[in-house]
């Protein structure tokens, strides 16, 4: 089994040896990387690339929104779930912008943690469902469709919501990964969102999907 290689970025010291602590009871997690500052992580990526990233949101000096920000410049293929406070939602939008994979809250337990870390991994996405919800009753200001959905684009639709990859998705619905790709590129274009984010909050707030 393939190691799963992580950076933890996040200024409380405690905390963060929390999750190293946690994580290294998984068996296929290795933390390669931590840190309580932006700017030292931004340092690592010169020269190393971890499979998935922590980051929290709320940090001096250079926070999670703007180091996330400047890390994808550097790696556009880099893969960041936020670290979060059930509080913090006036930075939600700014991490969906600066092009994170997923949320999740800072109370969450070992189960989802690891959830979440493999889903992102494995090139999809994952929000706590708390934060969706708290989400989709902000102020967020979405175009609603202009067109209507396809049968098929309802179906890509739902399943990105679900959190599926591309290649999941094909696999369920028997189309190739090219066809998932347009109908995704369809549908973000029907929606006027520029990432998977975005969509899942603009499918909860349009009643396409729901939280369970």
């Amino acid at each position: 089994m393939k190691q799963i290689k992580i950076a933890i970025i996040d200024d409380h010291d405690l905390f963060r040896e929390g999750i190293k602590l946690v994580l290294g009871q998984i068996e296929n997690f290795e933390v390669v990387f931590d840190t309580s500052s932006g700017f030292l992580f931004l340092d690592f990526l010169q020269n190393s690339l971890p499979d998935v990233v922590l980051m929290d949101i709320n940090m001096p000096v250079i926070d999670g929104v703007e180091t996330t920000q400047k890390a994808l410049q550097l790696n556009a293929d880099l893969k960041v779930i936020a670290l979060t406070m059930f509080s913090d939602t006036t930075h939600y939008t700014q991490m969906i912008d600066a092009g994170i994979k997923g949320f999740i809250l800072k109370k969450s337990n070992k189960f989802e943690l690891q959830q979440a870390i493999n889903a992102v991994y494995s090139g999809g996405n994952y929000f706590s469902q708390e934060i969706m919800q708290k989400l989709a009753f902000q102020s967020v200001n979405f175009a609603s469709a202009l067109n209507q959905f396809t049968h098929r684009e309802l179906d890509v639709l739902h399943l990105v919501c679900k959190g599926l990859t591309t290649q999941e998705i094909s696999d369920k619905l028997f189309i190739s990964v090219k066809t998932v790709e347009v109908h995704r590129s369809n549908i973000f274009h029907k929606t006027d969102v520029r990432n998977i984010c975005e969509l899942i909050v603009w499918a909860i707030k349009n009643n396409y999907f729901s939280v369970e």
